[in-house]
Order: structure tokens, then sequence, then C-alpha cells
């Protein structure tokens, strides 16, 4: 990804809109529903109105299950954050990225929903330029690792299937 410097310095912008967007943290709730409310309108608003996406994105959200002020141990010492559960291993790359405190990018992914579902977008978007392959990069959001890679894009796509069936039609909007 760092071969191309327009590249890098897409990336390096998107980075330091993720952390503009959130000098102000999202509103938290204790309730369960206004937690989920809220990390659905994040969800909306990231996918910039792309269907694909947002679909991608609820994807990843229901297989990983996470909640906001979620910090989940790993075996390997890494925490997994947030709604999105993003590894902080993907700390430093953000923090020198936006700017910002290695403390202050940790807490965002861990207590602001739209923060932890943008860096989301902004990591499989990433997969999917390098690899050009939408499984490939739906995978790559969970490891590195082939097939660890295959096994999660096939839960995910269980996932997006059971909500194309299962949930309400989308409405439109204005």
């Amino acid at each position: 990804m760092t071969g191309n410097p327009r590249r890098a310095l897409g990336i390096a912008t998107a980075l330091a809109l993720l952390a503009a967007g959130s000098a102000e943290a999202s509103t938290r709730s204790s309730s369960r529903e206004g937690q989920e409310r809220l990390i659905a309108q994040c969800i909306r608003e990231a996918s910039d109105k792309r269907a694909w996406l947002e679909k991608t994105l609820w994807g990843l959200r229901d297989q990983e299950a996470g909640w906001v002020g979620a910090e989940i141990a790993n075996r390997d010492g890494s925490h997994d954050l947030g709604p999105l559960q993003i590894n902080s291993w993907w700390i430093p790359k953000l923090a020198a990225a936006t700017g910002r405190s290695p403390s202050s990018i940790r807490w965002w992914l861990k207590h602001d929903a739209c923060f932890n579902v943008r860096t989301a977008r902004w990591i499989f978007l990433s997969g999917l330029a390098v690899t050009g392959d939408y499984w490939k990069a739906v995978g790559a959001y969970h490891s590195p690792t082939n097939w660890r890679q295959r096994r999660y894009a096939f839960a995910v796509a269980r996932r997006m299937q059971w909500r194309a069936v299962h949930s309400a039609p989308v409405v439109p909007r204005q």
C-alpha cells in the first residue's frame, strides 16, 4: 500500500478525517438498544450511500459482535476493540497516519462507535484496493493467514445472507 505516493496521500487524508470526525466522541448509550441504533447510524454514514458497502459493514459487524466499550484480549497479547472489534495491532499505524496519540486512537476505537466503524471501513477498503478481490478483502479484515481468511469470509457471507433474509427492507435515504 505504500508504493504509490498518491495512494499514500489518499490513505493519510482518509485517516486524518477519521481522527477529525472523532474530536467529539459519539454519544454513548448505556442501553443495548441505544448502542445498536448508534452503530446502525454509523454504518449508514460510513457506507456513503453504497448499498454493497453497507451490507459488507453489517456482515463484519454481525460476525464481530462487539459493543461500544468492548476490549477483548487475544492469545497473542493484542486486543479487539469496540463494535467491529478492531485489533489493537492497528493502533500505531492509525496514530502515525493521523498524528494522534496511540492512547487517543485506542480510546476512540473502544468508545466511539463511528470512529470504530469508519476504521473498519478503511481497513476493508484498503484490503480491497490491495487484493482487488472482495472476499479476500473480507478475509484480510480478520487475518493475514489464507486459511483463516477463507474461514472468516465464509462466516461473514453466512451472516450477510442471514441478514438479507431476516431483515426488514432497507428504506431509501432522503
